[in-house]
């Protein structure tokens, strides 16, 4: 079954906001095993509009379009999809009596631009929406079905597990699951280099199998694509295969960032955390406290940015401070083993480093960064280079940093060397040697 989505609207075609609509209803369809052809934005103008529809419905079997259901003169999809059809718009009387009794129930007054909203074309199927004014609806284009969604998120995530999965599996029953994605996701390797390897492993490709990439730095994500029924052995001997081409650089595998395989190991283990950021100012502890449930393992993450702030919130020794600097082994190490001690933790981690643009020197040039992972077995701390110019910006830089202190903290939960050899990423120091 070939399914595309159609997302609509200016501000989405400029840019001024991003889609992300889109990706989470082709991530919803994946993980259900289905997957998206292809996606196309227009804006809200009447003939692209048509043009779009018409063209999708030519190539596919389900079209799912996003927005345009909204009672403004620029919400046009219910009135570009009757022309498409060739037929008028009509008011479907039910769906004006559902929102008169939703206005009636909040108290207030259904203004008339809300009637908009129950005008669709003649041989459209109202699709229920129990959150929101705008009825999703449904019409038969050619060989293919257009299905329409708000463009309010909690509307569409609602109609698509509700309305539009059910619909899609009485479609085709037989394609639910044909279709899936193993994610392993990588730090500190290059792309090319990482698709070399894999090129080159002499274990064969399943057939109906692909692989593909995804850049989203500081990681980069290998997805092997099932698209048809495939032998387990001949499967898992592949999938061993480039686990073990990519190396120290897997860092997780079918979890969207590393932050989630902490985040389960963490609970799984009933274990406690405490940070420590300097560079990262938060960051680490930003990535976890985005997933519900951290406050189970976080005892909390103390940003210190100064020297000051080491010593009172980490207990960092002045003479630590004054012999080696804020970014150094030494340093981190005081910070972690403060932290897990001042919040009562199983595991303390520390990041201190210099995110730039300023601030290197010769010996500590931007981009050098010191972490440590401290834990009932010991402390590891490393220093790694990760350069400036134009392709290590501040931003990055920190990105990266969060990365390699959360990796070296799964290594420690899963017992496994805590320093990794990441092929892209340079060491300058590390302890214990």
């Amino acid at each position: 079954m070939k399914i595309e989505m159609i997302c609509t609207g200016e501000e989405v075609l400029s840019g001024q906001i991003v889609d992300t609509n889109a990706a989470w209803v082709a991530n919803t369809l994946m993980e259900q095993g289905y997957e998206l052809s292809r996606k196309t934005t227009v804006g809200d103008r009447m003939d692209d509009l048509v043009t779009a529809f018409r063209h999708s419905a030519e190539r596919a079997d389900l079209v799912i379009v996003n927005g345009g259901l909204g009672p403004t003169s620029d919400d046009l999809s219910a009135e570009a999809a009757a022309m498409a059809l060739g037929e008028p718009v009509v008011m479907f009387e039910q769906w004006r009596a559902v929102m008169e009794q939703m206005f009636s129930s909040r108290g207030r007054v259904m203004t008339p631009s809300n009637l908009k909203q129950a005008m669709l074309p003649r041989s459209a199927v109202v699709v229920d929406n129990p959150v929101g004014t705008a009825c999703g609806f449904r019409v038969r284009l050619g060989k293919a079905w257009l299905f329409f969604t708000p463009g309010v998120p909690h509307e569409l995530f609602r109609m698509v597990n509700e309305q539009l999965l059910p619909f899609l599996r009485d479609l085709d029953p037989r394609q639910g699951g044909s279709v899936s994605v193993h994610k392993l996701l990588t730090l500190g390797q290059a792309e090319s280099a990482m698709a070399n390897d894999i090129e080159a492993l002499t274990v064969p490709c399943p057939e109906g199998v692909t692989v593909g990439y995804r850049a989203s730095m500081p990681h980069i994500e290998v997805k092997l694509f099932r698209r048809s029924a495939v032998d387990q052995d001949q499967w898992q001997a592949y999938v061993g295969a480039v686990r073990a081409a990519l190396g120290d650089s897997l860092v997780a595998e079918n979890q969207p960032v590393l932050a989630n395989e902490i985040h389960r190991l963490l609970t799984e283990q009933g274990a406690t955390l405490a940070l420590a950021e300097s560079c990262t100012g938060g960051m680490i502890a930003d990535q976890l406290v985005t997933l519900a449930g951290s406050s189970a393992y976080l005892q909390g993450s103390l940003v210190t940015y100064s020297n000051e702030a080491k010593q009172i919130c980490c207990g960092v020794k002045a003479s630590t401070l004054q012999r080696h600097g804020a970014v150094s082994l030494p340093t981190v190490v005081e910070m972690a083993e403060g932290a897990r001690a001042r919040l009562h933790s199983d595991y303390g981690v520390s990041v201190s480093g210099i995110a730039g643009p300023e601030g290197g020197t010769d010996d500590k040039p931007v981009g050098t960064v010191c972490f440590c992972v401290s834990g009932p077995a010991g402390s590891w701390s490393q220093t790694l280079a990760f350069g400036s110019g134009a392709n290590r910006s501040r931003t990055l830089i920190r990105k990266l940093s969060a990365a390699v202190a959360l990796d070296m903290l799964r290594r420690m939960l899963l017992g496994q060397p805590v320093i990794a050899d990441y092929p892209f990423l340079k060491r300058v120091d590390r302890l214990p040697v």
